[in-house]
């Protein structure tokens, strides 16, 4: 018996929102399925060089009356980066906020549009530590 990886799904009520966030990690859209019969799209973005790996944005056209939701029972997505105090920076400049700061220069977490948790890991060993990240206090859940 064999088992493959396919995707993680995750759910939004702004498709464009939310792929301007995933885009800010890095993330590049891989596929997209337009299925006017059901009234939703699926969009599926991926780290340009692992498009095996992609998260799929769902987005139902007459919206979605199960969300917002916290999403705690569903956990995570986490991607591996090269420079966590880069991107954290790069995140916030563009108006997300950080809400697991990476004080230890290791992990870090951040929430979608759609309050889905984004776990940020260090590639490697961790940075040294330094500020701001140091003294920023958690924010929120993660």
């Amino acid at each position: 018996m064999s088992i493959r990886y396919l995707h993680t799904m995750v759910r939004t009520l702004d498709l464009e929102k939310t792929m301007h966030f995933f885009s800010l990690l890095g993330l590049v859209e891989t596929r997209r399925k337009e299925v006017p019969e059901g009234r939703f799209t699926l969009v599926f973005m991926a780290p340009p060089d692992q498009p095996e790996c992609p998260v799929e944005i769902t987005w139902n056209w007459d919206g979605d009356p199960e969300m917002p939701c916290d999403c705690r029972a569903f956990g995570h997505l986490a991607y591996e980066v090269d420079d966590i105090y880069a991107l954290c920076r790069h995140l916030m400049e563009n108006g997300v906020t950080i809400n697991r700061p990476p004080r230890d220069g290791r992990m870090a977490f951040v929430r979608s549009p759609d309050n889905i948790s984004v776990e940020l890991l260090q590639k490697g060993a961790p940075l040294p530590a330094e500020e701001p990240w140091v003294s920023m206090p958690n924010v929120g859940r993660w």
